[in-house]
């Protein structure tokens, strides 16, 4: 909120980063590992006394200054460039948190330059021990460079004991830190085999063609082996919440993970057969093939580290839309735009809801969500929903969707953004009547403090055999009864005006009558489009869906927090077999 935003509205800005960043990682890493094949295969060819695989290692040499120097250096500069405009104030913190760690990774990458260039310029010219020793001296500082970006990089998934601490050192050596350097290099010796695949493809002689082949895959093929234990260490730091999101609670994490699966098979069997089975089958075509999968694996496992971050851009310190946690507590409840350094208008009225939705939009939700783009699409996630359901979800998104940031500002800002995106973008009524008219405070404060994790017959139940002054008592210690909630910290008045209504629902006169699509709306279009659950509903009876419905997270655990009573499912279900037959 403190910076421009650079809107791209149907890219989005996370695409553009993702698609720099891992064509860097995946040129990065060779440069790394690439370092080491050079030198040993160097080494390889003096002990071996072997002219042909000395000039193969000149020739690599040549391909891999361009590819890691050129195009590396471009992508890097490219990643500096990008994130600095969609995501500035993550950017502005991590290079004021770890300064000393950029400048002295700058520093390792000058030395990697000078040693290249003197390592490819003196092949052949410069005695072979003093040449070996440029050769580990590149390495070395390809690995340093590697070293101090995964302690800089990991730190944002598993800050640790920074948040309390702030120190450079308890940051940089995160959970994280180890198992990751550890998968990154394995990564990057498998890739200086897959890399030196093309380059084998091209020699002339099939003998040498052959011997280089199956040396190169032994690289990818024992590298790759070492890699999966690695990754499973990994796995096991992450903090639960990430842990959750990457075992099954995301699905684009799910829909990454699979990619991933698949792309670690294929590699594996490819290397497999180019190692063991024929090395003669080399050639340019399949030396590309191979290094496909490499790369779909590889930004796999980047976009799964991306998302397990959901809903911080710097996990447990930074939201992904640029607000600190202790930014997004100073606002809650309060005015969002008024601060705002960048946004067009400070302040929303009935007169301007939604050019003031389209600037909350801009500054909290485009971080994740695109306009008719490729990227999480906020326009079928919000398709169904009306201008009043869509309010109430974003005053309680925190409890409905515990990935997404919290939404910051007044209720009347909230009704900005609704009207933006039901308005605007789909082209519904947008009525603020609907919303500001009130006939029981009582009811608006549970509205707006309750409803979005508890279904009023939650609330029955525990309020039934209570007095109002009992009811009072528990709402000051809603934190004893379940340790996610916390007391209601309203005055006096607000406390016995709630209380009221929570007694007054107790036995209410009648039921009213309950329309399934609204429950849907409320509860499920955030996530899922209509045809999904319809799809799901299919075949089932009206009651065997209202019981999956109370049973939800056995399905999917992020599912377990959403609360309906009776009524509502039936409501929901007799709607769902009623949406199969085209609503008749």
């Amino acid at each position: 909120m403190n910076y421009p935003v650079w809107y791209l509205p149907e890219t989005g800005g996370g695409i553009l980063i993702a698609v720099i960043a891992v064509v860097h990682v995946f040129i990065s890493h060779f440069a790394v590992g690439g370092g080491l094949y050079l030198v040993l295969t160097e080494r390889k060819g003096l002990k071996e006394n072997d002219a042909g695989i000395l000039a193969f290692t000149k020739g690599h040499a040549k391909f891999f200054m361009l590819v890691t120097m050129v195009f590396g250096g471009i992508t890097g500069v490219g990643i500096w460039f990008i994130i600095s405009l969609v995501q500035p104030a993550a950017t502005s913190m991590l290079i004021h948190t770890f300064v000393y760690g950029w400048a002295s990774e700058w520093v390792w990458f000058l030395v990697e330059i000078v040693a290249l260039i003197i390592y490819f310029y003196t092949f052949g010219k410069m005695d072979n021990r003093t040449h070996q020793m440029i050769g580990w001296i590149y390495f070395a500082a390809a690995w340093l460079s590697l070293f101090l970006i995964n302690g800089i990089i990991d730190f944002m998934l598993t800050p640790g004991a920074w948040v309390d601490s702030q120190g450079f050192w308890i940051g940089f050596f995160n959970p994280s830190f180890w198992p990751s350097l550890f998968f990154r290099s394995f990564f990057s010796f498998m890739l200086a085999g897959l890399y030196a695949f093309l380059t084998s493809a091209f020699l002339k002689d099939p003998r040498l063609k052959a011997n280089m082949t199956r040396y190169s895959g032994k690289w990818a093929l024992i590298s790759l082996l070492l890699m999966l234990p690695c990754g499973y260490w990994y796995l096991s730091v992450l903090p639960e919440p990430a842990r959750m999101l990457v075992e099954g609670q995301s699905p684009t994490i799910q829909i990454a993970g699979q990619y991933g699966l698949y792309a670690l098979i294929i590699t594996f069997v490819l290397v497999l057969l180019l190692t063991v089975v024929r090395p003669a089958l080399n050639n340019k075509l399949i030396a590309v093939l191979t290094m496909i999968p490499a790369f779909i694996l590889l930004g796999s496992f980047e976009w799964t580290r991306e998302a397990a971050r959901r809903p911080y851009v710097l996990n447990q310190i930074m939201y992904s839309n640029g607000v600190t946690i202790a930014q997004a507590d100073a606002l809650q409840g309060q005015s969002f735009l008024a601060p705002a350094k960048w946004a067009s208008i400070h302040e929303a009225t009935n007169q301007n809801l939604t050019l003031a939705g389209a600037e909350i939009f801009k500054f909290q939700c485009y971080a994740c969500h695109t306009i008719g783009g490729i990227n999480n699409d906020i326009l079928p996630k919000t398709a169904s929903m009306d201008f009043p359901a869509m309010t109430g979800y974003l005053l309680n998104v925190i409890h409905k969707r515990p990935y997404m940031p919290p939404f910051l500002g007044n209720k009347l800002e909230a009704m900005a953004l609704a009207a933006y995106l039901v308005g605007d973008l789909h082209d519904k009524e947008v009525d603020p009547a609907l919303i500001t008219a009130s006939t029981d405070m009582g009811q608006k404060l549970y509205n707006d403090n309750c409803v979005g994790c508890h279904g009023i017959d939650i609330i029955q139940d525990w309020a039934a055999e209570l007095t109002l002054v009992e009811i009072i008592a528990g709402l000051e210690s809603l934190s004893e009864l379940n340790e996610m909630m916390t007391d209601f910290s309203g005055t006096l008045q607000e406390k016995q005006l709630l209380a009221g209504y929570l007694k007054s629902v107790v036995t209410p006169p009648s039921s009213p009558v309950i329309d399934g699509k609204s429950v849907y709306d409320q509860n499920c279009v955030g996530c899922h489009g209509k045809d999904i659950i319809v799809a799901w509903a299919a075949g089932q009876t009206e009651s065997a869906v209202s019981a999956s419905l109370a049973k939800l997270g056995l399905l999917n655990p992020m599912m377990a927090g959403l609360s309906l009573n009776d009524q509502e499912r039936l409501a929901m279900a007799a709607w769902l077999s009623a949406e199969q037959t085209g609503g008749k």
